[in-house]
């Protein structure tokens, strides 16, 4: 993860002074400290419980938008919640190829939410590299923004190419390149052992199953890093407020999990929508760029860029509801 003062270095325009990214950090591993706490004891997490961190987390932003309001003005608490409702909607995504692993694994109920834990830190600190890569790359040029704009555009595609062709729910986890590197190295226990990483297995030293989960995990996190931190770097410039939102948008995921679990596989259109989304921010990146050569060129306002996103997210869920609703009524179906 990038010190404050490194990240500060390479951006001087950023409102995140040493002090406030230090005490940033110091809250963002309070709570992940207490999220540990939490999970400290495998259990089945019930819905009040679920329901009642989601709630939490999704107030924090909201108090943390209006702070941003209060000491820096409109244009960065705006940037701020625009960015959140960006990572946020792009986190949901997470969530499915979460539900893949877990369901993949057999991991049992009680050590869902470990397991959840230890991808949301993974994907923390590689969010603060390719954070960190993102400034340099923009303080090298305003190229940069070109080369977001064709992160987010190939994304796009991508994940509506696989949206129209129904892929996504079943992928055979056993043929991640990082599950069978890993079961090549050393041996893999057949059973879960609680929250242990390792056990004894005929006098060796093995891997629990929970390991090879967390290290799917963790190589599913690579993939949204390199997906989400362009994004946000669409909406605003400032490392700062690219962090603030990737933590705020990933702190809660752990409990939304268990919240959206049933509703995750009803929103069919999600992915259709998460597209349309980047390929906007990869549009609002090029003019950028465009407008900083050609000042004719228009820049789309994040105010807009809001309504849009808000717009699109919408929209895809009733007619993901509309489309289930068709189709339990569709005779055979």
């Amino acid at each position: 993860m990038p010190t404050p003062a490194s990240v500060q270095a390479a951006a001087p325009g950023s409102i995140g002074n040493p002090w406030l990214w230090a005490v940033s950090i110091a809250v963002l591993l309070a709570l992940l400290v207490v999220d540990f706490v939490v999970t400290r004891r495998p259990h089945e997490v019930s819905l009040r419980e679920a329901v009642g961190w989601s709630v939490f987390y999704l107030a924090l932003p909201l108090v943390f938008g209006a702070a941003l309001w209060i000491a820096f003005g409109t244009d960065q608490a705006l940037e701020f919640i625009t960015g959140f409702v960006v990572e946020k909607s792009l986190s949901v995504d997470n969530l499915f190829v979460f539900m893949i692993l877990l369901t993949g694994f057999a991991v049992p109920a009680e050590l869902q939410q470990r397991v959840l834990l230890y991808g949301i830190v993974g994907a923390l600190v590689l969010r603060g590299v390719f954070i960190a890569a993102g400034a340099a790359l923009l303080q090298a040029g305003t190229w940069a923004f070109l080369v977001f704009g064709a992160i987010l555009f190939a994304t796009a595609i991508k994940i509506l190419y696989e949206a129209v062709r129904g892929e996504g729910l079943d992928r055979d986890v056993s043929q991640m390149r990082s599950v069978r590197l890993l079961r090549r190295l050393m041996p893999v226990t057949d059973d879960y052992q609680d929250t242990r990483l390792t056990a004894r297995q005929n006098g060796r030293l093995a891997l629990t199953p929970l390991t090879v989960v967390v290290v799917a995990v963790f190589a599913t996190d690579v993939v949204f890093a390199v997906d989400s931190v362009p994004a946000v770097y669409g909406i605003t410039e400032d490392p700062y407020l690219v962090f603030t939102t990737n933590a705020f948008a990933l702190l809660g995921l752990r409990a939304l999990y268990f919240v959206l679990h049933t509703a995750l596989a009803k929103l069919t259109h999600l992915n259709h929508g998460l597209a349309v989304i980047l390929a906007f921010i990869g549009v609002k990146l090029v003019l950028h760029w465009a407008h900083g050569i050609w000042p004719a060129v228009p820049e789309i306002p994040t105010l807009l860029s809001l309504a849009f996103i808000v717009l699109v997210l919408a929209a895809v869920t009733l007619t993901s509801l509309y489309a289930n609703r068709r189709a339990e009524t569709t005779p055979g179906s």
